[in-house]
């Protein structure tokens, strides 16, 4: 790195902290000199006409030496990038909206932000049908040349996240803290995993904790940067849904796949469709929909249903398709069984365990079990 590469590094390390500062507002400043030598002796007036807060300028105009410091060598030795809103490799189509942030912190591949992404997001404790469910379409999103991008959280995230790599296809998790936070710390494996072929980001300076504020924050960054956003299961108060509003803002697609009405965690999916997200079913209807250039031969690829049984599957004897049939997509008990088809619950017990030995149904806490979905 040169000494005039070095200076730079260093004025994007300030920018980063700078707090509130906008793609747009680091645009102007460097319109007039790319180098940002701006920020070495700051013009309180000139930064103020700009568009900047006083708490941006002030940090601008005193950031605190020792943090840059320090930044920059946790930088170096993690080979985490900045990436600021002026680069090339700034995805465009975060940089389009309105509040997007000045500079990125990305480890992992800074190409792959660039690539048509799909934001899917949903409960952090889903059913196991909705795992499934975003599993699946995702590995299909994934083949079909799209890039998942979700928030690393645990349930509909996590699923994503594992789909799209099980399609080798790239993923990207934008965290709500800082990179040296991964939280949750139980997907730290997943998030190496991730960034080896796609890119783990953060608007966030290394030592911000993962605090509730900050997820909503962090749910504007998915939606700008994706075409679309696909909630798979969501609660009626549910930060996905947050996600869901800041795509339809920025005049991206929302989807949302339906479910039961016995499912609390379908509500929050019923009011997007109710307020005018596209109901989806399968994978063609959200490729059908997204404005970005796929191939008709990956599109054709996707037409076989993510759910349906592959063909020659054994068929179920009679018995087992009745208590299947009786067995909604919500969790039910196995008192519940007994009154749906009058077999006994030593029957209903080793009948529920044989299907779910082999993927028909799935366990809920309290005894009670679901179908899976496509069963």
């Amino acid at each position: 790195m040169t000494s005039v590469s070095a200076q730079l590094h260093r004025r994007l390390a300030i920018v980063a902290r700078a707090p509130s500062m906008s793609a747009a507002q680091l645009g102007l400043l460097a319109a007039d000199d790319s180098e940002l030598r701006a920020i070495e002796h700051p013009d309180r007036r000139a930064l103020a006409k700009l568009g900047l807060t006083p708490r941006t300028i002030a940090w601008l105009a005193a950031p605190d030496a020792k943090r840059i410091d320090a930044d920059l060598r946790w930088l170096d030795s993690t080979g985490v990038q900045l990436l600021p809103s002026t680069s090339a490799d700034y995805p465009p189509l975060l940089r389009e909206s309105p509040d997007a942030p000045a500079v990125l912190y990305v480890r992992g591949n800074l190409r792959s932000l660039s690539d048509p992404q799909l934001a899917m997001v949903g409960s952090r404790n889903p059913t196991a049908g909705g795992k499934s469910t975003a599993r699946e379409f995702a590995a299909h999103f994934a083949h079909a040349g799209l890039t998942i991008t979700s928030g690393l959280a645990l349930g509909i995230d996590t699923a994503s996240h594992e789909g799209a790599l099980a399609g080798d296809g790239p993923t990207v998790a934008v965290l709500g803290c800082g990179l040296d936070q991964i939280y949750p710390p139980e997907n730290r494996a997943l998030a190496q995993r991730i960034a080896a072929t796609g890119a783990v980001i953060s608007e966030f300076p290394p030592g911000t904790e993962p605090l509730p504020a900050c997820f909503p924050q962090r749910n504007r960054i998915i939606a700008g940067l994706s075409h679309g956003t696909l909630v798979v299961e969501a609660a009626q108060r549910s930060g996905s849904l947050i996600t869901a509003r800041l795509a339809g803002i920025a005049g991206r697609d929302v989807f949302a796949i339906p479910g039961s009405i016995h499912n609390p965690l379908a509500r929050g999916c019923h009011q997007l469709i109710r307020q005018g997200a596209k109901l989806v079913e399968r994978v063609e209807d959200v490729l059908c929909e997204l404005n970005i250039s796929l191939t008709a031969q990956l599109v054709a690829s996707t037409r076989e249903e993510p759910h349906l049984p592959k063909e020659g599957a054994p068929q179920l004897d009679k018995e087992y398709k009745i208590l299947l049939d009786a067995l909604a997509f919500e969790p039910a008990s196995v008192d519940s069984l007994i009154e749906r088809t009058g077999m006994n619950s030593e029957s209903i017990a080793s009948m529920l365990l044989i299907l779910e030995l082999d993927g028909h149904v799935a366990p809920h806490p309290g005894g009670r079990y679901s179908r899976m979905a496509g069963q």
